[in-house]
């Protein structure tokens, strides 16, 4: 008799390994999935690089009474604050002499500007010139030509604006600028340059500088100059206060032009005076060219400015010449400077004064003094912060020198800025001292500066980056660290893996569950 054994235990421990082995693979492949959706899904939010759309560029054509320079300007596409950060990465000096000189030939200021535009195109990339927006802002030698010629001013710009059209650029006029906004773009850009506006922190973010003071600015050009600065307190006079908003603040700028006080207008206004009280009217002698210089000029070069109208003499020869001969006197120099500016306008009006009855509050801060203002202190050897001290003695000196010395005292000769700087070192003092009232203790806080890094102190900066406000931003680009379709069927893909490998647990679960309840009912029936 044999004895038949049952296999049905040993079927249930290989059904009980292998449903153990399968739940754990299982559970392996499902926590895998679930790393990896996780991990993919993390780095694509949180690793995703955000690019810069590129850069933005302007242009500005600084146009004024003596010559022409064209700025170019960049900005990263994303602004800060409603504002570009804006940097010069071109300059190029137009030949020849401002645009109101073009006032009898327009069609000849063309030729010119093309020489330098020719070089703009080249520092641009060529697929952003018809995005590039550029300005021409034209200053005191197109404004004093519109009083004189308004047609004649008409056909100067006309004449831009018809070369412009012909030119891959987005232009978007030629105009003239007010004094104010000379004078207040001047000091947009003397701040900016100077960090007063933002500064990089040490994580490179733009940030508001805490206590950040702002410094006025001394512009003096050719046929104007301008005081801007931020008062102590409010000006009850609002004609001269400008409102600027730059980078989420809020400025009340004290600003005024005085036109005719550029150093070209009112060295034509001393030279028309000397001829006005010199006996011989062909032969004059002037104290502030130097010894052993003599020069001639015409009738047309002295009187054919609106600033020496008044003066011009009953018999008025466009073509007739003058001869004028250097003494180099240092002290009637000054005396002749004194009678360009009218201080008795000012005796009823108390401190708040400047010359000519121009209102002006009481200054404050440091100043930023360019353009002709730092080209005359130049050539006087002296830059940056000085003494008045130092500047006097400097001037007296200079102007005591014989014209065969200055070649070998200034940095750069130039004949026609040779002559006069004498004249512009007294103008410059008597501008300063007895007009806008620096005195011993305030003339150090004066900073006569041509440049900041690579960036020039003129206000076609300033200029730029107020119509910036104007220019709409461009949105970043999010580059991420994977491909979106990658992405997507990865995430996919990994989702479906952890899903079946969900349901076959559940599955093992139930099978497993079914099988103990069967083994259960099996042993109660044998039991039985």
């Amino acid at each position: 008799m044999f004895t038949v054994l049952s296999c049905q235990p040993c079927q249930q421990t290989g059904f009980k390994v292998l449903s153990k082995t399968s739940t754990i693979i299982t559970l392996v492949f499902l926590l895998l999935s679930i790393v990896v959706v996780v991990a993919v899904t993390l780095v694509q939010i949180n690793h995703k690089d955000i690019l810069s759309p590129g850069l933005k560029y302007g242009i500005v054509l600084d146009a004024g009474s003596s010559r022409t320079t064209v700025y170019v300007y960049q900005w990263p596409a994303e602004k800060e604050n409603d504002t570009g950060v804006v940097s010069q990465t071109f300059k190029c000096s137009v030949k020849g002499l401002g645009i109101s000189s073009y006032g009898n030939n327009p069609q000849e200021i063309v030729k010119p500007i093309d020489d330098c535009m020719n070089k703009v195109k080249e520092k641009i990339p060529s697929h952003l010139h018809k995005n590039t927006p550029t300005y021409l802002g034209a200053t005191a030698g197109m404004r004093l030509l519109r009083l004189q010629n308004e047609t004649a001013a008409n056909e100067v710009l006309g004449s831009i604006q018809n070369y412009f059209r012909s030119q891959p650029f987005e232009f978007r006029g030629a105009q003239i600028i007010t004094g104010q906004e000379e004078g207040v773009y001047g000091w947009i850009t003397a701040n900016y340059l100077m960090g007063n506006f933002l500064e990089k922190t040490l994580w490179r973010r733009w940030v508001h500088p805490h206590g950040a003071e702002t410094m006025g600015a001394l512009d003096l050009g050719g046929a104007s100059t301008q005081l801007s600065f931020v008062p102590e307190e409010c000006m009850q006079n609002s004609n001269s206060t400008l409102q600027v908003q730059l980078y989420g603040y809020e400025y009340s700028v004290y600003t005024h032009s005085f036109q005719c006080y550029g150093r070209d207008e009112a060295e034509k206004r001393l030279l028309a005076s000397l001829v006005q009280n010199s006996r011989d009217k062909t032969k004059v002698d002037n104290p502030c060219y130097p010894q052993n210089y003599e020069t001639v000029l015409t009738m047309k070069s002295l009187y054919g400015s609106l600033c020496t109208e008044s003066l011009r003499p009953t018999k008025y020869n466009p073509g007739q010449l003058i001869n004028f001969k250097g003494t180099g006197d240092p002290a009637l120099c000054r005396e002749k400077v004194s009678l360009l500016f009218n201080f008795t306008a000012c005796n009823d009006k108390g401190e708040d004064c400047s010359f000519n009855g121009v209102y002006q509050p009481k200054l404050k801060g440091k100043f930023v003094a360019f353009s002709g203002f730092y080209y005359t202190a130049n050539a006087l050897n002296l830059t940056g912060c000085f003494p008045l001290a130092d500047f006097n003695s400097s001037m007296w000196f200079f102007c005591s020198q014989n014209w065969n010395q200055l070649p070998f005292m200034l940095p750069k000769f130039d004949e026609a800025y040779a002559r006069s700087y004498c004249f512009s070192a007294n103008y410059l003092y008597y501008l300063l001292v007895h007009g806008y009232k620096f005195n011993t203790e305030t003339w150090p806080q004066i900073h006569f500066q041509k440049e900041v890094g690579n960036s020039s102190i003129a206000w076609s900066l300033g200029y730029m980056l107020n119509l910036t406000n104007m220019i709409p931003a461009e949105s970043h680009l999010i580059q991420l660290p994977v491909n979106p379709f990658l992405f997507a069927g990865l995430l996919f893909f990994f989702t479906a893996v952890a899903l079946l490998c969900l349901i076959f647990v559940v599955y093992l679960c139930v099978v497993s569950c079914m099988r103990k309840n069967i083994n259960h009912m099996d042993h109660v029936l044998a039991t039985e």
